[in-house]
């Protein structure tokens, strides 16, 4: 035998623990830390850009046409996609969790180069990325000055010339969003000064493109060359401009009479802004914002730390008065939360350790299990490590619940050897042989049901298979390492450190111990008896038990469901929207107004304003805010009550919708937490109709009760001017269309001509109407294109052309309102797509009592039942994954039970005994599914894992039960004397172990602060579950297994059949009688 091995070479015991911990902290060291792991899909984003196009335009000759090359990509989960009318189009695919994400990258950009042929030549000259994405950002990054000289401009292009390149060089670093834009060289035309000399915008742009031009001219003497050539030289050209100054004097036309037309004779030019589109603020001074994003499965403490570090060093190099902050970090939740659990950690240790303390009443068998709980705890680093695991919240709480199995077994060793050593008088290495010879099957069998209920769970599909495996393997290694060390390591210790009693050692106990032992033999007593009174009457207790089964099932299915518990993770965010049209100043004034008003509320710390930039979507009358909360100890109020508050407090705000929601558990799964549904028209309805039908979806969500905030995540309809050539008249008048639309986007829209240098860094020039130019419908009215017909060109861009007079060329020059006709209309500012249908999202939150589940429920009812069949739906992001996770979860419980039975019946060779084992489990999901229930708490992914565990130590108590009665009735006891002997010779280390789960669990149970909600959520379950499963199980194991035995005619004594494997001798001596077979 293994244990007796060890008994004899105690020190081989020790070198073994001691190797295992030295290895195990290293691995430790290892091992990175984050919240959670990599849980989020990978995703991979196309970019495109149509410059100047709608929305509908991008729509259907870009997004359509690069959604139609999206099949046949392995592991792809949905794709979404957004055509803005800023001429961009964005589409995101999403794929299987644990996919390659860079084998998904090739995939999607091989798919796109069968898209390039079929998109417009304008799309393929801009480019089209194919890039890993993204979604969330790890933090953001305020650079701020007191130094009056520094206006936001230079703020902004010192972050674009000095530290986005730099920042988004750090390994885990994806992207990088700057809140702001770098300096251009703004050419602001002036419209009538263009017409008084004839011009156009096209000439500017082409005597730019022809001027600001960098040429290499060559050298002189240089190879081939003559004998005898004695020199070499680099022939140096002008370069191109770097000043406004130098723009200026580019020449637009020369006259005969020797005079000139430049460019500051029609345009304003500086240096400024590339987009006015964005813009932040941060403790109410405007800042240069920057977002910094995770590359998928990066490791978020260290990048945040590597970001900090890189930008102290670049501070140094910034103007005086200049500074960085980090208005939003999501890293100190990921430390805080993950500090909270390590001293949850030590706190059950310490439980354990008083709850063995009382029940051992012995010092040094105390300090046993407790030596074995860090051999076995940094074990478990050690298959972490080479599984690839990190230290998360998950693998924290799974080596929370293990504190508590690792000293089972521990326990029941030391347990039966104080037994032996009481009631047979031997030495300590002789009881504890004979005591290992005894339960060795036991622990065996504890390992093999434990083992085989996790593992099957860390098969789950998707993001929740992540977070099972996470948990289930850290358990299994912990309960692997738990094992070997119960049949290594503890019985060395036991044979060596153990001391025989004295007879009168119980006199000697403290009034706490002679107390406790006074009250455990009236408890040992009173069960003796109704469990002598239970297997009498074993259909009536069978009864009790299918209707306590019954309950769990009805409880059970009456619980409503979730994907993970919010998280108060020290931040809120607010959803600002202004009315269609609203300019970013209007948006800027809502931010500052929303943000004194949170400033009043003593919980929150500050808040950074973004104007022109929110996860709704990009446009001046929208923007979002980052609240920050004061740390979790400096307030009273949680992240939820604060939010209720906030809504309450932002509602008088007048011409804005401000919506502050939470911030999402998992990172990566979706923008925001709640629910997250695309509307989509199946049948091609048009826009106008899947509005419609968007709007009564919104409509019935207003009226339920059970729903809170039900919004479309999408911007509203702005007002739209459309333009209409009338081609009759332009074509008389000597204009074609693209002439006129091109004079027109010279105007309104910033047009990139070429690049200038700066500062050390190439930036763009770009040309547009200035602003008294273009702020209403009159800007047609200034704006000229010549014509074609007449004998005068309006002019050339060369130093040598001439014109006949100002005067015909003036007369050249066709106002476009005489050829363009506008009207206004409204449209929307971005175009949705989901799975290839044209679509609309919608987002929102459960009221308040209310589960995701619920709600994502009560909004298929609201779609099936008010709109036709032509409209479908589909969830995505987290969404997606709680229904994935509720599809497969019952499954893999049901095959878990199933592998645990057969894993029992190998083992015991027989079919009756795992029967018996597994009819407690329903016992301890009661208990789980009531202490939720009673709590508040919904059936999410860490109810699951509660019950998961409960399986396996429910099973574990009846184990040590059972198998002492088959032992006993094959020493020749009546089944019924057998299983009363068993229950009560198992009662003490039962409920030993029992109390130390529990107790090592409890604090989970009443944690607060950062991650609260995920440990309240596994921590109640599994108290409950461990409760029911303990004293409901002492009570009818007994009753399953005489049950169980005589409805399969008790053969086990009789005629050798239905045997457990075991190594000891089956007794000679004939059964006794039972007199414990009654009705």
């Amino acid at each position: 035998m293994l244990s007796n091995f060890f008994i004899d070479r105690p020190i081989f015991a020790w070198v073994l623990a001691i190797l295992v911990s030295l290895v195990g902290a290293i691995s430790m060291l290892e091992l990175g830390i984050e919240s959670y792991p990599a849980i989020a899909p990978p995703q991979v984003s196309i970019t495109a850009t149509y410059p100047g196009a709608s929305a509908d335009t991008v729509e259907q000759n870009v997004t359509q046409v690069i959604e139609q090359q999206l099949t046949g990509i392995d592991h792809l989960l949905y794709f979404s996609s957004s055509s803005s009318s800023n001429g961009q189009a964005t589409i995101t695919a999403t794929f299987e969790t644990g996919t390659n994400a860079d084998i998904a990258q090739v995939q999607v950009q091989n798919k796109m180069n069968l898209a390039n042929p079929r998109l417009p030549t304008a799309v393929i000259s801009q480019g089209v990325v194919v890039a890993k994405n993204n979604p969330d950002f790890l933090m953001f990054l305020a650079i701020t000055s007191d130094n009056p000289d520094i206006d936001n401009g230079r703020l902004n292009d010192l972050v674009a010339s000095q530290v986005i390149n730099q920042i988004g060089r750090i390994s885990g670093v994806g992207n990088t969003l700057q809140l702001g834009s770098e300096y251009a060289m703004r050419i602001w035309l002036n419209p009538d000064k263009l017409q008084g000399y004839g011009l156009s915008a096209t000439d500017v742009q082409t005597a730019i493109a022809g001027q600001n031009v960098q040429f290499a001219a060559g050298s002189l003497g240089a190879d081939p060359a003559p004998a005898g050539q004695q020199f070499n030289a680099t022939v140096s050209a002008e370069s191109r401009f770097t000043t406004p100054e130098q723009f200026g004097n580019i020449i637009l036309r020369a006259n005969s009479d020797g005079t000139t037309v430049k460019l500051k004779d029609v345009a304003r030019i500086v240096f400024g802004p590339q987009s006015y589109g964005s813009g932040s603020t941060w403790a109410g001074k405007p800042t240069a914002g920057m977002g910094v994003q995770l590359l998928p499965g990066a490791n978020a403490l260290n990048v945040a730390t590597a970001v900090r570090a890189k930008m102290d060093e670049l501070a140094k190099s910034f103007p005086p008065g200049v500074k960085y902050e980090v208005p939003y970090d999501t890293t100190p939740f990921v430390r805080t939360s993950i500090e909270e659990v390590i001293q949850t950690l030590a706190e059950a240790i310490v439980l354990v350790f008083l709850v063995m303390l009382i029940f051992l009443q012995n010092l040094r068998a105390t300090i046993i299990p407790t030596l074995v709980i860090p051999v076995a705890l940094l074990g478990t680093f050690i298959g972490m490590l080479v599984l690839g695991f990190t230290v998360n919240q998950l693998t924290l709480f799974g080596m929370v619940l293990s504190i508590g199995i690792v000293v089972d077994d521990a326990i029941v060793v030391i347990e039966n050897v104080e037994r032996i050593m009481s009631e047979d008088n031997l030495s300590p290495q002789e009881a504890t042989r004979k005591a290992m010879s005894q339960i060795s099957g036991a622990i065996i069998a504890i390992t093999v049901v434990l083992a085989a209920v996790f593992v099957p769970s860390a098969f789950q599909a998707g993001a929740v298979g992540v977070i099972y495996k996470q948990f289930a393997l850290t358990i299994a290694m912990s309960v692997l390492f738990s094992a070997f060390l119960a049949l290594t390591f503890t019985p060395a210790l036991c044979a060596s450190f153990l001391k025989h009693r004295e007879e009168n050692e119980n006199e000697n106990k403290n009034f706490i111990y002679r107390g406790f032992n006074k009250l455990f033999d009236r408890v040992t007593h009173t069960y003796t008896g109704h469990i002598s009174s239970a297997v009498k009457h074993t259909p009536i207790w069978m009864t009790v038990f299918v209707v306590l089964a019954l309950l769990m099932g009805f409880l059970f299915s009456r619980l409503p469901t979730s994907f993970v518990p919010d998280e108060d993770q020290g931040f809120a965010l607010a959803i600002v929207s202004l009315p269609s049209g609203a300019t970013m100043q209007r948006t800027q004034a809502v931010l500052d107004q929303a943000r004194l008003i949170l400033k009043k509320d003593p919980a929150v710390d500050d808040v950074f304003e973004i104007a022109g930039f929110s996860f709704v979507g990009n446009a001046e009358n929208t923007g979002m805010a980052f609240i920050k909360m004061k740390d979790w100890d400096q307030r009273s109020v949680t992240i939820e009550q604060f939010i209720g508050k906030a809504n309450g407090m932002l509602h008088g705000i007048r011409d804005a919708q401000i919506f502050v929601v939470n911030l999402p558990t998992i990172r990566g799964l979706s923008q925001f937490g709640g629910v997250d549904m695309y509307l989509q028209a199946r049948a091609g309805q048009t826009r106008d109709e899947l509005a419609g039908a968007m709007m009564t979806v919104l409509g019935k969500a207003a009226q339920d009760k059970t729903l809170l905030g039900i919004r479309p995540n999408m911007l509203p309809p702005t007002p739209q001017l459309s333009l209409t050539v009338d081609r009759v008249q332009a074509q008389a008048m000597g204009l074609s269309v693209s002439d006129i639309y091109n004079a027109i986007s010279l105007a309104l829209a910033p047009v990139y001509v070429n690049d200038f240098s700066y500062g050390g860094r190439v930036k763009r020039v770009e040309i547009q109407a200035d602003a008294p130019y273009r702020m209403g419908v009159d800007a047609l009215d200034h704006l000229y294109t010549p014509s074609t017909n007449g004998t005068t060109s309006s002019g050339t861009t060369s130093s040598s052309s001439t014109a006949s007079g100002t005067t015909d060329i003036t007369q050249n020059m066709i106002p476009l309102s005489s050829v363009v006709h506008a009207k206004w209309t409204t449209g929307s500012p971005a175009l949705q797509r989901y799975n290839g249908y044209a679509a609309v999202e919608i987002v929102g939150n459960p009221a308040p009592g209310n589960s995701t589940g619920q709600a994502m429920k009560t909004m298929e009812n609201i779609v099936g039942k008010n709109l036709s069949a032509q409209f479908g739906y589909d969830w995505t992001g987290q969404s997606y994954q709680e229904l994935l996770a509720g599809n497969t979860a019952t499954l893999l419980l049901l095959l878990s039970v199933l592998i645990v039975f057969l894993c029992l019946s190998a083992l015991y060779n027989s079919w009756s005994i795992p029967v018996a084992v597994l009819l407690v489990v329903p016992l301890g999901l009661l208990g789980v599914v009531v202490f939720s229930m009673l709590r508040g708490m919904p059936n999410d992914v860490f109810f699951k894992i509660g019950m998961v565990t409960v399986m396996g130590l429910a099973a574990k108590n009846a184990i040590l039960i059972i198998e002492f009665a088959v032992d006993l009735q094959k020493e020749g006891k009546a089944l019924g004397v057998a299983v009363v002997e068993a229950a009560r010779l198992r009662l003490r280390p039962i409920l030993m172990t029992s109390f130390a789960f529990i107790l090592g669990v409890f604090p989970l149970f009443i944690s607060t602060g950062a991650g609260a909600n995920a440990r309240h959520s596994i921590g109640t379950g599994v108290i409950g579950g461990m409760l029911f499963a303990t004293f409901l199980g002492l009570l009818l194991i007994p009753v399953f297994y005489v049950s169980v035995r005589r409805m399969l005619g008790d053969k086990l004594d009789v005629d050798g059949k239905d045997q457990p494997v075991s190594n000891e001798p089956k007794s000679l001596s004939p059964p006794e009688a039972d007199p414990y077979r009654g009705g």
